[in-house]
């Protein structure tokens, strides 16, 4: 059996027996779904007054509304919608950036992987909030300005990991039977390299989506978003906008809130099952603890006195 197949088994079997990651797909799941059925399910259009300025929930109203008159419910469906899209665009566009600079800088080596490495270590020493202040600034609003800016800034860590990891699949014995054979480079990449670092880039990516919601949520708080279109970010930045915490209107920044946190915590569920795939001592320390054996403790080393 290979590599990749031990991974794919391993993967399969963990992810579908694990309490957490049931608990994480199911939160993320509702999220996701209640998002994409915006247009079937939301109660009123997001962006009109259909009801009082701050009403508290209510039967008309479920999660109150804003302090415009807007409904917070619709405005929570439809955010999500643009939120998710937009985060998940960010977490596949800097995955597949960071894979493609690090796996052809592991593999080629010499003066491409000095080139590569030189422009990942220029992104990682600028500062990356100022940058995406910046940018996002003086850039026109929009979701393509938000994806574009958070891609430029939020690959390099990523590339850095999955270039150290690829090196040391590098040097293993089956990339150079590979090699012996005659297979071409492009296809030790995509066949030999990349199913081996399977757990690396599932854990990057999902931190990437957790890393893309907060960002993007951050930018729009501080004003730097769209303000005419709902998402969750502009959700709180209305909300701050208008008092709603001097006004006791605790419904309209609590909801998105909530959405944002609950988004975070289902994929940090699911993170923690994808990296103790990757991790041998996190899964002996699962496989301990399922067996009911105690880890032992390290004992601390006290000094002899001796005679002079």
């Amino acid at each position: 059996m290979s590599l990749s197949e031990t991974f794919g088994a391993r993967a399969r079997r963990q992810l579908l027996g694990s309490i957490p990651v049931t608990v994480g797909l199911v939160i993320l799941g509702a999220l996701v779904a209640a998002s994409a059925l915006a247009q079937l399910i939301a109660p009123y259009n997001p962006k009109r007054a259909t009801g009082g300025i701050n009403e508290p929930p209510s039967l008309a109203h479920l999660f109150g509304t804003t302090g415009q008159g807007q409904d917070v419910l619709s405005q929570f469906l439809y955010g999500g919608q643009n939120t998710l899209w937009v985060a998940f665009s960010i977490a596949v566009l800097t995955t597949l950036l960071a894979l493609i600079v690090a796996l052809t800088a592991a593999y080629f080596r010499g003066w491409v992987d000095d080139v590569l490495t030189l422009v990942t270590n220029v992104f990682l020493v600028i500062p990356g909030l100022p940058l995406v202040v910046v940018l996002a600034a003086f850039l026109p609003p929009g979701p393509l300005t938000m994806i574009m800016v958070l891609t430029i800034t939020g690959w390099a860590f990523g590339a850095r990991l999955f270039r150290s990891q690829a090196l040391s699949l590098r040097e293993r014995e089956f990339i150079a039977a590979a090699e012996d054979v005659g297979e071409s480079r492009w296809r030790i990449v995509a066949i030999e390299l990349l199913p081996n670092m399977g757990s690396v880039v599932a854990a990057y990516f999902v931190n990437q989506v957790i890393f893309a919601i907060t960002a993007q949520a951050s930018l729009e708080f501080l004003g730097l978003g769209d303000g005419g279109q709902i998402t969750w970010g502009s959700m709180l930045f209305w909300a701050q906008n208008s008092s709603a915490l001097i006004r006791g209107a605790w419904w309209t920044f609590v909801v998105p809130g909530m959405a944002i946190a609950l988004t975070a915590f289902s994929l940090a569920l699911i993170n923690n099952a994808v990296d103790e795939i990757g991790n041998p001592r996190l899964r002996a320390d699962r496989l301990l603890r399922k067996a009911g054996v105690r880890k032992p403790s390290a004992t601390l080393m006290t000094p002899v006195k001796r005679d002079a």
